[in-house]
């Protein structure tokens, strides 16, 4: 048995859960926040046999897509000696999902 561990963009969480729901996987949601942005996500947490990884991956990699978002940055003004800080739009890259997969020696429910 593998734990699937899906940290994935708000927006393409409710997706997700439901995608995997009506494949027969159980799915525990979590509310986190990234560092890098400092914006919502959503970790998802799924019990998966050996035999049903791919698919539930396979799932994953379907719904969660990259995009592109703009987002403020702060860039110092002269050179930063000022303390003064003004923002500017920037482009990234959000959505996807990062997936770990951890192996289960030991499952319980009682």
């Amino acid at each position: 048995m593998k734990l699937i561990v899906a940290i994935v963009q708000d927006e393409d969480a409710g997706r997700l859960v439901s995608a995997l729901m009506d494949k027969g996987f159980g799915v525990t949601k979590l509310a986190t926040t990234g560092g890098f942005l400092r914006a919502g996500n959503t970790t998802l947490i799924s019990g998966v046999e050996d035999e049903r990884l791919d698919e539930a991956l396979g799932i994953v990699e379907k719904t969660c897509k990259s995009r592109e978002q703009i987002t403020a940055s702060a860039a110092p003004m002269n050179g930063g000696a000022g303390g003064v800080y003004v923002p500017y739009p920037i482009r990234v890259t959000v959505g996807g999902a990062t997936v770990f997969v951890l192996e289960v020696s030991q499952f319980l429910k009682v």
